[in-house]
């Protein structure tokens, strides 16, 4: 995937089911701007043919060159590092460990390792997947643009064959940078999904050393190098003692240092919801681009309409994701008013009247624009989207 020309894609998706949306906007606000000009770096391989083209000629009659690797660039991100192991069990188990059925409880590392082993012992584990709202962008970037990522976070220094943690390293792309990851000595988390006999699901999560990352194990020449630093709010929003927020504000420093934006996606509305003007004040602070659902943006910024949620938030950050259920995308931004580019799409309705009218602009950063125009966008839904309950 490239963010070069890219409509928005969106790349907060599941492993199993990469799946890419396109859109108007032109996405170049998630790119490395110098603090001089607007040189900026594309992170991505440009592929623009997956066939073989019955009128092109033939490649005996004609030298075929080696692709280089010209790029230079990446995305990082930082994760809470845990695997979603599912398993089939029947009631007693649920009832021995102290969960209550189709109910969601964060359990102790000793339960959790103990519940873990006799799924092993007893062979009761249908799947095992890397997990991690960032991981999974990290993976799915690679998978979709063939090209670099990194990923920071922890992993266990230990890992034997057929473990979560192997499972987790097996699961990921070999294009994802694990590299960087630091070694703790115990697990990284682990969200049980325990299906019944009745097909009810229980959800167990524990969190082992997830939150275990250090401020001193954040490569300041790796987030210099990126196009972006990716983020989620749970990173922040830890125990006290943990060290994971002290990590991820090194990071953000590191960005804001060699101009990096920073992208963060809010985790839930509740979290959100807890101290929104906490968030409000963070965003505009640290984060360059906000991806959020309508509840979160809800919470965020007290709009229930999914537009005028995006449309408040650019007052924080310079772009915004919102995706809006079945309804589709909805992207905000900003642009120089002299480089306005009217669509060639429909006009659309909405709480803002006909707001897609400037959606072939190319994003900007506010501090960019001499005189900032706010541009929005609308995606369809890919496959429909989810349906609303």
């Amino acid at each position: 995937m490239r963010l070069e020309k890219l409509r928005s894609r969106r790349l907060i998706l599941k492993r199993r089911h990469p799946s890419r949306v396109l859109g108007g906007m032109c996405y170049h606000a998630a790119l490395r701007y110098s603090s001089v000009s607007t040189i900026m770096k594309f992170p991505g391989k440009r592929k623009s043919k997956h066939y073989f083209p019955v009128n092109a000629r033939d490649p005996l009659l004609q030298q075929i060159q080696p692709e280089q690797e010209t790029n230079a660039s990446w995305v990082v991100g930082i994760d809470q590092t845990l695997v979603d192991i599912e398993a089939k069990v029947d009631d007693d188990f649920i009832t021995r460990y102290g969960l209550s059925a189709g109910h969601s409880l964060v359990i102790e590392d000793e339960v959790a390792e103990k519940l873990y082993q006799e799924l092993t012992r007893e062979n009761l584990i249908t799947h095992q997947f890397a997990g991690g709202t960032i991981g999974n962008t990290m993976h799915n970037y690679s998978v979709l643009a063939d090209d670099r990522s990194v990923l920071l976070g922890v992993m266990c220094s230990n890992i034997e064959i057929g473990s979560y943690a192997y499972r987790y390293l097996c699961n990921t792309s070999s294009r994802t940078d694990l590299n960087y990851l630091q070694a703790v000595d115990g697990p990284i988390g682990r969200c049980f999904t325990l299906i019944g006999e009745s097909g009810e699901r229980t959800f167990a999560i524990s969190p082992g050393h997830m939150n275990q990352l250090r401020a001193e194990s954040i490569p300041e020449a790796v987030i210099a190098g990126a196009s972006a630093l990716v983020l989620t709010s749970y990173l922040v929003r830890c125990k006290p003692g943990e060290p994971m927020p002290d990590a991820t504000m090194k990071a953000i420093e590191y960005a804001k240092k060699h101009n990096v934006p920073v992208v963060m996606t809010l985790g839930t509305k509740f979290v959100i919801a807890d101290n929104p003007q906490w968030w409000q004040a963070f965003l505009k602070e640290n984060v360059s681009i906000l991806a959020m659902n309508e509840e979160e943006a809800e919470a965020l910024t007290g709009e229930n309409d999914p537009l005028l949620a995006a449309d408040k938030a650019l007052d924080w950050v310079d772009l915004v994701l919102c995706t809006a259920g079945p309804i589709g995308l909805y992207m905000a931004g900003f642009t120089e008013e002299e480089a306005k580019r009217k669509t060639q799409h429909p006009l659309l309705p909405g709480a803002i009247a006909e707001f897609n009218q400037y959606e072939f602009s190319r994003a900007m950063r506010h501090k960019d624009c001499i005189n900032p125009l706010r541009v929005y966008s609308h995606i369809a839904p890919y496959m429909a989207g989810r349906k609303k309950s």
